[in-house]
């Protein structure tokens, strides 16, 4: 039954004393070993937006980590981007089993320069860059067909020449000022470590009870 799924969580510990003042180092010290571990996508984390007080949740992949921030790519007419753009203010996690860890982040979000969303979209598989012309994303459609037909029609277009970058298709940035570091535990008593932006590059740390 679904009560008796349970875990006992005993891999590692988190001591504030010893992670350091930048949460961003340790984000990629904690990717980099999602990655070497071969988690099944470690760079998917899932996205929260919310409009009116409803919140919307689905898993986005990021591209880029900057000093505070954190990248990925999508239709800005989505309805993701429609609700980024009503309300600036999102929350990411990021969910890594084999390693017993979650991040937590809160954040307000912009859009990328145009010329950097452009930059990564050129580095894009061809068939990733017609498919972002394909599919008009969150919109309804009548049929999968319709999908394969814009692909082949798009496919066609650009035979001969290097596929441009949709305008409404492009990066955001994350800017966080929360991130919480969750590290399973034993007996449900995991640790928590939050930094908090105070200023700039001015973090506060504090621990909180699972």
């Amino acid at each position: 039954m679904l009560r008796d799924i349970r875990k006992n969580y005993e891999q590692a510990s988190l001591d504030e004393n010893e992670l350091g003042n930048d949460p961003m180092i340790l984000f990629e010290i904690w990717l980099k070993e999602a990655i070497e571990k071969n988690e099944e996508e470690p760079t998917a984390m899932t996205l929260s937006t919310a409009v009116d007080g409803i919140p919307d949740s689905r898993i986005v992949l990021l591209k880029g980590i900057e000093q505070s921030g954190f990248v990925f790519y999508t239709n800005y007419l989505s309805v993701k981007g429609r609700q980024i753009s009503a309300n600036n203010s999102v929350a990411l996690n990021f969910f890594w089993p084999k390693l017993e860890r979650q991040v937590r982040v809160k954040g307000k979000i912009e859009k990328l320069p145009e010329d950097l969303s452009a930059d990564y979209f050129k580095s894009r598989p061809r068939d990733s860059q017609i498919g972002a012309w394909a599919s008009p994303q969150s919109r309804e459609i009548q049929s999968r067909s319709e999908l394969d037909e814009n692909f082949q029609f798009y496919t066609e277009k650009f035979k001969d020449e290097p596929i441009t970058k949709p305008t409404n298709w492009g990066g955001y940035r994350v800017n966080a000022f929360e991130i919480e570091f969750w590290q399973g535990r034993p007996n449900r008593l995991h640790d928590r470590i939050r930094y908090f932006l105070k200023s700039e590059n001015v973090w506060e740390i504090k621990r909180l009870a699972p």
